[in-house]
């Protein structure tokens, strides 16, 4: 079985090469090192919004009300003691 990318992989490594490539920029050209981060962290915080508000990482806003049990957390994420 094999590793595929999803969306969200794909947007971080779109966060990573704009920042990188923003360095990069900067190390090479005459353009500040950090004009060229700024600039190119803004189109790595465009990728974050699109990711957030965009296509968000729920179908629906009736899925945020959903109540989840606590059996359905798992013991490695759970900061309580399980009731049994």
């Amino acid at each position: 079985m094999g590793y595929s990318l999803h969306y969200y992989d794909l947007v971080l490594l779109c966060i990573a090469a704009s920042l990188g490539l923003g360095a990069g920029i900067g190390y090479a050209t005459a353009i500040e090192i950090e004009t060229s981060i700024a600039v190119l962290g803004l189109v790595a915080i465009g990728f974050i919004v699109h990711a957030l508000f965009v296509n968000g990482p729920v179908d629906q806003p009736e899925e945020l009300t959903e109540e989840v049990e606590l059996e359905e957390v798992p013991q490695v994420l759970s900061p309580v003691d399980s009731p049994e």
